[in-house]
């Protein structure tokens, strides 16, 4: 790879700044008149409130066109077809809407009450009309079922009537409007709907039973109007088409416009995921983190199964600072036997990084670039300050491997001898064995002699199981593992909580986690890939701490920590760069070039000469600058800062002439250089 600029920190625009925080909220009149009419016509019924909010905040044609792609892709039944069914049959809907209904009505088809619900749900599977009657108003009955699918009763009715016998049908309420509203000679008390049901029910049995309840097992039962219809009409109807839509697609969408191609837009596959902080024997802490998307896919590659895993990682303070980022790349190749091994599986990948203490969110993006699909997940992090008591955050795991053949190395939820395997969902079945792993630090003498720690399972608040065992008791109170048994509780949602506490058996601290007790039998559980790192004593975690303390602007602690990577292994190109931008962002020009030195007679010298350049002239070496300089741009080629910098080294030599020539080729580049611009004519004048 090659080294342009000040290397150090790589920043991609995705790690500049949260866009669902960033960009400004439209309404629907901002929009050109083409993505109004998509949106608040075309699929102002079936857009889900979280889909319609990030459409109002994309900036550009194109960013619309990708998010219209991805909304009918997340609404196709049969991805593999080239036809999508569900964008044909909404638009054939509006188009029958438009056609029969709201013709005695002021708006197009797809307005009126009756279009409105054609497009929602589709022909009705029978239609009951009494338009003629002269004791009642038009009325018109759709009867539906088996759309449970949909969140809906399997068999139930719309209603639609004329109010006062006048203008276009109009969607009926049980509770709103009442069987009163139906009669036209009714003259009795507008609240006694029990009087205005008989009435009713002796001149049209079926439209009373309608009248009380549009759910017919309810019909025959209810002296006041059903409240499950008026749920119906006013929420379940209105709500039917978001329930096969996983939306979140959407705001991923938004949050990684600027780095998702668009192959992948369409492609967002929903994920479970969690990170959980834990200290290392050697003081450090890490970021043991999983995800498990919904799916893996996997492309036929002649008589192979691929698929290549891109993980893009950042940590942002609260103030939005990037301290760190990461990417890995994790090729998958497997046979046939291989790929059945794993089929019906879900997919779960972990993995681990060093992290300073302080307050950060974590983002990382997971693409398949093989499938162009991808995943993510975003969680705040703490990580505390050293020294303290303090009591680790729970870590549930449904299986243990003991003596893991990874023992001594890092490896994502790798405690000692013992490898982990949590859910993100913390999921069990009553036949497995809960694992609670936890860490206490910071224990004084006192509690390290007399203390205890209290574990219990409750469920709403009822405490179910309990047990307490004195610190003392436990070899190592950095590596607390308890097991239970959940065969004795029923499925259910269930809390596990741990208090440490004193001599006196007074609560200090405390903490829980929530799990689940399936009414399965038996759980998919994943198969795992993750990425065994080098041991917490390698150098690369201490730069990569000494980076993150660079991020910080903590200058002096990051140099001692680079300088710590550096000198374990000082042939190290990364560390050796790294180490000297540390220096020299302290000043410490002199010992910057004695670190890059060495590095300038191998393969790799035109990587250092940029730094080498820029310490030489801070210290007034402003010829041998020049010389790297130059040597710089004959590798890389122009650039505006190694340009103005052979320009302040000519002008404070007081050759003028190679000043203005090295100035006006960087104006060239980028004429709106105004500090640049102004010595140039200064000179000129000069002259």
């Amino acid at each position: 790879m090659k080294f342009k600029g000040l290397v150090f920190i790589l920043i991609l625009l995705f790690f500049a700044s949260d866009p669902l925080l960033s960009q400004k909220k439209k309404s629907p009149a901002d929009l050109p008149p083409r993505y109004r009419q998509w949106l608040e016509e075309e699929v102002v019924y079936i857009i889900t409130p979280r889909e319609k909010d990030v459409f109002l905040q994309l900036e550009t044609d194109r960013e619309r066109e990708i998010f219209i792609n991805a909304f009918w892709k997340q609404r196709d039944p049969e991805p593999l077809t080239p036809e999508n069914e569900y964008k044909t049959e909404h638009y054939r809907r509006i188009a029958y809407a438009n056609e029969h209904f709201g013709k005695e009505g002021p708006g197009a088809g797809w307005r009126s009450a009756m279009g409105r619900i054609y497009i929602l749900l589709g022909p009705p599977d029978q239609v009951e009309r009494f338009e003629n009657d002269a004791e009642i108003f038009p009325v018109v009955l759709w009867f539906y079922q088996g759309k449970t699918e949909l969140g809906l009763p399997n068999y139930f009715c719309v209603a639609f009537f004329k109010r006062s016998g006048i203008g276009e049908y109009e969607l009926y309420s049980p509770l709103k409007d009442g069987p009163q509203s139906l009669l036209i000679h009714y003259r009795g008390d507008p609240a006694d709907y029990l009087s205005a049901y008989n009435k009713l029910y002796n001149i049209n049995p079926t439209v009373a039973q309608v009248s009380m309840s549009l759910i017919p097992e309810e019909a025959g039962h209810l002296t006041s109007p059903s409240l499950a219809s008026e749920v119906l009409v006013r929420k379940k109807i209105p709500e039917a088409p978001y329930n096969k839509v996983e939306d979140t697609y959407a705001e991923k969408l938004l949050a990684y416009k600027e780095i998702i191609e668009v192959d992948y837009t369409a492609n967002y596959i929903p994920c479970d995921a969690y990170a959980k902080v834990i200290q290392d024997p050697s003081g450090i802490y890490f970021v043991h983190y999983l995800l498990e998307p919904k799916k893996l896919t996997f492309t036929q590659v002649g008589e192979r199964y691929k698929a290549n895993l891109e993980i893009n990682g950042k940590v942002t303070d609260s103030a939005g600072r990037n301290i760190y980022q990461f990417e890995r790349t994790v090729p998958i190749d497997f046979n046939q036997e291989q790929l059945n091994g794993i089929r019906d599986k879900l997919f779960s990948f972990q993995d681990i990084f060093p992290l300073l203490e302080g307050n950060y969110k974590l983002d990382v993006l997971i693409k398949n670039t093989v499938a162009k699909e991808f995943t993510s997940m975003e969680q705040n992090l703490t990580i505390p300050a050293p020294g303290g008591l303090r009591l680790s955050p729970l870590i549930l795991a449904n299986r243990v491997i003991r003596d893991s053949e990874y023992q001594g190395r890092l490896k994502p939820f790798l405690f000692g001898k013992t490898q982990l395997v949590p859910s993100p969902r913390n999921d069990f079945t009553r036949q497995e064995t809960l694992y609670l792993f936890l860490q206490v630090s910071g224990l004084t003498e006192e509690l390290q002699s007399s203390g205890s720690l209290e574990f219990a399972i409750l469920k709403e608040g009822e405490n179910l199981v309990s047990r307490r065992r004195a610190i003392r008791d436990y070899p190592d109170p950095m590596n607390i593992l308890e097991e239970f048994s959940l065969s004795s509780l029923p499925p259910a949602y269930y809390k596990i909580r741990v208090y440490l506490l004193d001599a006196a058996a007074k609560e200090i601290l405390s903490e829980e986690e929530d799990f689940l007790i399936s009414q399965l039998p038996r759980l998919s559980r994943p198969w795992l890939l993750s990425i065994p790192q080098p041991p917490p004593t390698d150098p690369q975690h201490a730069n990569i701490l000494g980076l993150q303390c660079f991020q910080k602007n903590e200058l002096v602690r990051a140099k001692a920590l680079l300088e710590k990577a550096y000198s374990q292994n000082p042939g190290s190109k990364k560390f050796a760069l790294d180490y000297a931008q540390a220096l020299f962002a302290n000043k410490e020009y002199q010992r910057v070039r004695e670190v890059l030195t060495p590095h300038l007679a191998g393969p790799d010298r035109p990587d250092f000469l940029l730094l080498y350049a820029q310490s030489s002239q801070a210290l007034g070496a402003l010829e041998e600058a020049i010389s790297f300089y130059k040597e710089y741009l004959a590798h890389f080629g122009a650039n505006l800062n190694a340009l103005n910098a052979i320009g302040e080294c000519y002008y404070q030599l007081g050759n003028v002439q190679e000043a203005l020539v090295a100035w006006e080729k960087s104006l060239e580049l980028s004429p709106k250089q105004e500090k640049i611009k102004e010595m140039v004519e200064s000179l000129r004048r000069k002259k």
